[in-house]
């Protein structure tokens, strides 16, 4: 028998990150260089999961970590420096050994700051799309066996599959 993929054809609400683009983030074109967006998507990761009321670092004390075993970037437009930047994260596919994200990166004017709605997924998102993505993890030991989730860290695993919309 399989391992039943609850998170399967359902996604969560969108959580955000925000930042402000750093000189030191741009490259010789005035834009954005390429690989700090994966590092933007940790940052999203990070905050969503401390939203929830955990954080990595006490995962990983508990002896479980979640490398990123997939990584997918769509460039639409660049970000420039000193832009306003909201990361948005949410939870695509979530089994007890895997995790998926997906997110979008908007450049967010001081107009449209107010987007608790769109949050929820009952307004668009705001802002312009620079950059789409997802991410697929793996939850594994510290010697990089594969570990379950519901059975390692069981209020983890029910915070996660809390946040799933039903389809």
């Amino acid at each position: 028998m399989g391992t039943q993929h609850r998170g399967e054809g359902r996604s969560s609400s969108w959580f955000k990150a925000e930042l402000r683009v750093r000189y030191q983030e741009t490259d010789q074109m005035a834009v954005v260089y390429h690989s700090n967006y994966l590092g933007w998507f940790e940052m999203g990761r990070t905050e969503m999961i401390r939203q929830l009321g955990f954080d990595y670092r006490a995962i990983e004390q508990e002896g479980v970590l979640l490398p990123v075993i997939d990584a997918n970037l769509q460039f639409k437009l660049p970000a420039h420096y000193d832009d306003q930047i909201t990361v948005f994260t949410r939870v695509t596919s979530f089994s007890p050994l895997r995790l998926g994200y997906a997110y979008e990166i908007r450049r967010i004017l001081p107009a449209e700051n107010d987007i608790e709605g769109a949050i929820d997924g009952s307004e668009p998102l705001p802002g312009e799309l620079l950059v789409t993505g997802s991410t697929s993890h793996v939850w594994v030991t510290k010697d990089w066996k594969p570990v379950r989730l519901d059975k390692k860290l069981p209020n983890l695993y029910n915070a996660l599959d809390s946040i799933l919309l039903r389809a």
